[in-house]
């Protein structure tokens, strides 16, 4: 109209303001494409609403209910982010699955989670309103909320003060396909389906990026086990540590000190052979070389860069890192089952509490 657009539920008989963050202006014209409101104005340029489809979903009886997950529209594979606040252009649609939910009031934050499943049920990643990372929280203010997933399944375990040098610990994307929402709410929930598609510009096929994530997976998991392994070693080095200072000048103390030492030696070897523990800076791996850990993590990172079927040379790769470092978590592991118990039992002969993991 002359002073802005309206909208209409029942077929025209009555209409209600659809302004948003319009400005008041003649509109001119309208077009939809791709299910996204195009709006032609007198003297303001043009505005466009993305996504139409929770408008064409919404009906008397959703919005009667106490909560509401919406359907996802088809959301595109692509690369690239998209800028938080652009101060001299549009901002585009968000680079992800957009899951847009409502509340009639204010839920209990402990009793919201959002549960993102693989076709057959596997739990990929949940979210809640209190999750500690920012990025991970789930909004859930009274009305409509918004929440976007990232299309990247979990990221690899992590420790404190890690550093890499030219990989990460991101989890992969999902490969193209149909995929489940679930907002739980107490002991209710609604489920949905949203599918991901493949970037149409992209020659790979379904079978390429199946495989490209399987490698991806296998990294993953194969660097979660190495940063478990190095946050034990760290806890047996403290404990060890600790132990040797209190059995310090008491009887059994001496041999309590000689064992322990060997014991911390003999981890911090493994751990030394899995990562580079002089790192203290994000500078300092161009003076000391990356461990086994990072060069895990680098091919990881390498292999993701494109949507692309692994090389039969980052295959090889790949395992070669993975024998060598189970050939270092195999130590460890015959440590905790032969070594440690031995210290342990030569301090409770002692009297000394002993380490516990």
């Amino acid at each position: 109209t002359e002073s802005g657009m309206y909208i209409s539920f029942d077929d025209g008989t009555s209409w209600k303001p659809f302004q948003l963050n319009l400005p008041v202006v003649p509109v001119t014209d309208l077009a939809i494409k791709n299910d996204d409101l195009i709006v032609a104005t007198q003297g303001r340029s043009f505005w466009v609403l993305d996504d139409l489809t929770p408008l064409h979903q919404l009906n008397d009886d959703i919005a009667k209910r106490d909560f509401w997950l919406f359907q996802p529209r088809p959301t595109y594979r692509l690369r690239g982010s998209v800028a938080e606040h652009p101060v001299n252009a549009g901002k585009n649609a968000p680079n992800g699955v957009l899951f847009r939910y409502t509340f009639k009031t204010q839920p209990d934050s402990n009793a919201v989670v959002l549960k993102i499943l693989e076709q057959s049920g596997q739990l990929i990643k949940s979210y809640k309103p209190k999750a500690k990372e920012k990025r991970d929280r789930l909004p859930i203010k009274p009305g409509m909320n918004r929440f976007v997933w990232n299309m990247r399944y979990p990221d690899a375990e992590k420790f404190p003060k890690m550093i890499l040098w030219g990989g990460g610990t991101a989890g992969p994307k999902a490969v193209p396909g149909t995929y489940e929402a679930r907002l739980v709410v107490g002991k209710d929930s609604v489920t949905t389906s949203f599918e991901i598609r493949k970037d149409p510009r992209v020659s790979a096929t379904l079978a390429d990026l199946q495989a490209q994530f399987d490698f991806l997976i296998s990294v993953r998991d194969k660097l979660s086990e190495t940063h478990v392994a190095i946050k034990q070693i760290r806890e047996i080095r403290k404990q060890v540590n600790e132990i040797i200072a209190k059995a310090k000048g008491k009887h059994g103390g001496t041999e309590i000190e000689k064992n322990g030492k060997a014991l911390v030696d003999h981890i911090t070897k493994i751990e030394r052979a899995l990562y580079q523990t002089k790192n203290q800076s994000r500078q300092d791996p161009l003076n000391f070389p990356i461990k086994l850990n990072n060069r895990l993590s680098a091919l990881a990172s390498v292999v993701s860069a494109g949507d692309f079927r692994p090389t039969a040379q980052a295959i090889a790769v790949r395992d070669e890192l993975t024998a060598q470092i189970d050939a270092e978590l195999a130590k460890l592991h015959d440590i905790v089952a032969t070594e440690l118990p031995a210290f342990n039992r030569l301090v409770h002969d002692s009297g000394v509490p002993a380490v516990v993991i």
